[in-house]
């Protein structure tokens, strides 16, 4: 199967997951489980999942056994976007060329249906291990969970709203979006890594491999603020700049961000090349996510 029609494959089976899992019809509460589908439809590249399902397949897992965890991870990130776009924090209209939640079901509910979405996840995951009393679904369930928290994603925005119109060093940067950004690929592949049983020193490879592509992803992001095509990244560019955010971009230049994103890239890819033929496919999604337009 050809990369383009492998990472649709993927994609499909992803949200094919979700739309099961996913409650519907429930009496009192359409209102809220609409504004859910709402957003977790939306459009997403389902990059995080996708990965966990590769990861997976190099360590020949069973796609079972990983995709309640994918789909927990996809709740969560989605959760952080809507709450991400309301007035408090970005303050965006579009996301993903839709109108932003807030915009759709107003902020009360696109509070209460990021806080569901990320509930919901929680409770998936944790149906799913008791179900199987299998501590490595726990491992994967913290390493999902510590990644969503203060000592990650959360932790990261709110560094990232701190220093908003304030000059600000690469090295505060580097931690926004090792945890914004970073923090849930990286435990998207652990968790992935840790189901499928692998060993120490594979994990220790795949966590730095994990990491390397979380920043240069964040970097990528940054570039695409600057000199992406709106209709592309579904939502205006420039925000960053008009936020007064401090950026790889803003702090050494659109140039030094593009090789450092490259680079960090060229060192997961010797990374993963240990695996030979069997990463083959993750070889190709890391490619592919350094040079994405949006």
């Amino acid at each position: 199967m050809q990369f383009k029609e492998k990472l649709e494959d993927m994609q499909a089976k992803i949200n094919s997951y979700l739309n099961s899992i996913i409650p519907r019809d429930e009496a009192y509460i359409n209102n809220l489980l609409d504004s859910m589908r709402y957003s977790l439809f939306a459009g997403g590249k389902r990059m995080r999942p996708i990965l966990m399902l590769t990861v997976g397949e190099i360590f020949d897992c069973k796609a079972e056994f990983i995709l309640p965890f994918a789909a927990a991870v996809e709740m969560i990130h989605t959760y952080s976007l809507i709450h991400d776009d309301l007035p408090a924090i970005d303050n965006d209209d579009y996301r993903r060329g839709k109108l932003t939640n807030h915009k759709v079901y107003g902020e009360a509910c696109a509070i209460l249906s990021g806080d569901a979405l990320l509930n919901f996840a929680y409770e998936h995951i944790l149906d799913f291990s008791l179900k199987y009393n299998d501590t490595r679904f726990i491992a994967a369930s913290y390493e999902i969970s510590k990644a969503a928290g203060i000592y990650g994603m959360i932790g990261g925005q709110v560094v990232d709203i701190e220093n908003e119109n304030k000059p600000c060093d690469i090295k505060t940067v580097e931690y926004m979006h090792k945890n914004k950004t970073g923090a849930l690929i990286t435990a998207s592949v652990r968790s992935s890594a840790v189901i499928s049983r692998v060993n120490a020193d594979d994990l220790t490879r795949l966590t730095d491999f994990a990491q390397k592509l979380g920043l240069a992803f964040q970097i990528i992001d940054d570039i695409l603020d600057v000199v992406g095509d709106d209709a592309k990244l579904g939502k205006k560019h420039g925000s960053d700049l008009k936020s007064n955010k401090s950026t790889y971009v803003s702090l050494v230049g659109l140039k030094s961000s593009r090789e450092m994103a490259a680079r960090l890239t060229n060192d997961a890819l010797n990374l993963i090349s240990f695996y030979k033929e069997k990463a083959e496919f993750l070889y190709m999604l890391t490619e592919y996510l350094l040079n994405r337009e949006y």
